[in-house]
């Protein structure tokens, strides 16, 4: 389905109809992402500390599964959560309740964290995960992600996106004036309509599209359910 392209509205209802028509779990859906990011991982090699740091939304619930999934395979994930734990709803709060049973280390940076304690937590990094902000976010990020995205851009440590740049808009691959710069990004079901954009190049770095376990059948009824002007991506 790579060759498809959908818009935030569109993933918002794969997402909805797996779940309500197909009778997918969403803790399913979040395991088949969290797990195929980090077989991406692998295979581009993963020689040190990942750095993974996760906001309240479902993109934060992914970086939990990336943690706990590195974590079984005898990797070293460090989790930096930039919300208050009580935010967390849904399938993102159960994947964080698991993961605090298990010996990944969680700081919780919802308060302001200087530069200097977060390049402690970056110190011997080989990668950083950005599972910040995923795609129905678009605008600015508010503070403190705005300097956290400057500084782990700063790093000179590899950034993998959790399904979007944090700061890149899915829909028009404009980005914000604070953005993360990926070496990789992985995004799940199909790329979005604001990556052939050339403004996302720059942000998207290689594009990775990971099969969740969506059947192929519940794209083509949605987009066949669209008027021709959304089939072509426009928002």
């Amino acid at each position: 389905m790579s060759s498809i392209a959908l818009t935030r509205e569109q993933s918002r209802q794969v997402d909805r109809r797996a779940m309500e028509v197909y009778g997918f779990s969403g803790l399913v859906l979040m395991e088949n992402a969290g797990r195929g990011v980090v077989d991406t991982m692998e295979n581009l090699s993963i020689d040190g500390t990942v750095v993974i740091c996760c906001g309240r939304g479902n993109n934060g619930g992914d970086g939990f599964v990336i943690a706990r999934h590195l974590d079984l395979r005898g990797y070293q994930p460090r989790v930096l959560l930039y919300c208050d734990p009580a935010q967390l709803t849904g399938d993102a709060a159960a994947n964080y309740q698991i993961l605090q049973k298990t010996d990944v280390p969680i700081h919780r940076c919802d308060e302001n964290l200087g530069t200097a304690k977060l390049q402690n937590h970056l110190t011997g990094a080989a990668w950083i995960v950005d599972a910040l902000l995923g795609t129905g976010a678009w605008g600015e990020p508010r503070p403190p992600l705005d300097t956290v995205i400057d500084q782990l851009n700063a790093s000179g440590i590899p950034i993998l996106a959790v399904d979007v740049p944090s700061g890149l808009d899915c829909d028009t691959g404009e980005s914000a004036s604070h953005a993360i710069r990926a070496a990789h990004t992985c995004t799940f079901v199909t790329p979005k309509v604001g990556f052939a954009e050339p403004s996302a190049q720059p942000y998207l770095g290689d594009l990775h599209v990971l099969d969740i376990g969506t059947p192929t059948k519940l794209v083509e009824e949605l987009l066949a359910s669209r008027t021709p002007s959304q089939h072509d991506g426009t928002p």
